[in-house]
């Protein structure tokens, strides 16, 4: 692997260009050769890009929130919420909620976790439970008018922070880059199901 270190770049900061005019981490560079000792470091500099990445965006997107501080996860359950909402609940014709158990896998999380979510938004006023018409057993959640108001009032500064933090950024760069992150979840989610499958995890002989 090609690296670059000049003097300008590090009065410039961390991020520097490598030979191929690419971004990349100094800190982070220096960092994992230290760790590899002295090996290829450039899954490891692309998993914490990744990890900064996630970051950047989600400062932005917490900047916008009005101070709730709402984690990712309990604003993409509010966020279905009030899809299911204008769309009449999730099969389109029935009450405008969800089950925990139907948040749970759409956010691709435990039933656990989503129940946990699900709390903290009736906390802050902006979903509630309430029994399902047609299952006694079920509870459906709903997001409340301030729920509603909430979204509504929340997506322009997202749509303006998301217009910042891709800026330059062509189309055909952004469906890539859903392409390569989605491919990350799509590696993990096969290693999980490796794993869950070999009781004794990934030491375990492979007849």
């Amino acid at each position: 692997m090609k690296q670059v270190h000049t003097s300008e770049e590090a009065a410039a900061g961390p991020l520097g260009r490598d030979a191929e005019g690419r971004l990349y981490d100094s800190r982070v560079r220096t960092a994992m050769g230290v760790f590899t000792k002295g090996g290829d470091t450039l899954a490891l500099e692309a998993a914490a890009a990744a990890r900064s990445a996630f970051h950047a965006v989600e400062k932005l997107r917490a900047h916008g929130s009005r101070g709730r501080g709402l984690s990712a996860g309990a604003l993409d359950v509010l966020v279905r919420l009030g899809a299911a909402s204008r769309a009449g609940g999730a099969d389109g014709g029935g009450e405008p909620g969800l089950t925990v158990g139907e948040l749970a896998r759409a956010g691709g999380v435990s039933p656990r976790n989503a129940t946990g979510l699900v709390d903290t938004l009736e906390r802050e006023g902006l979903a509630r439970r309430s029994p399902d018409p047609n299952d006694r057993r079920a509870v459906l959640v709903t997001a409340t008018d301030e729920g509603l108001a909430w979204l509504e009032e929340f997506r322009a500064p997202t749509e303006r922070a998301m217009a910042a933090v891709f800026r330059g950024f062509s189309p055909e760069e952004l469906a890539q880059l859903r392409h390569l992150c989605l491919r990350l979840v799509e590696n993990q989610q096969q290693i999980e199901q490796y794993l869950t499958a070999v009781p004794d995890g990934p030491g375990a002989e492979v007849s």
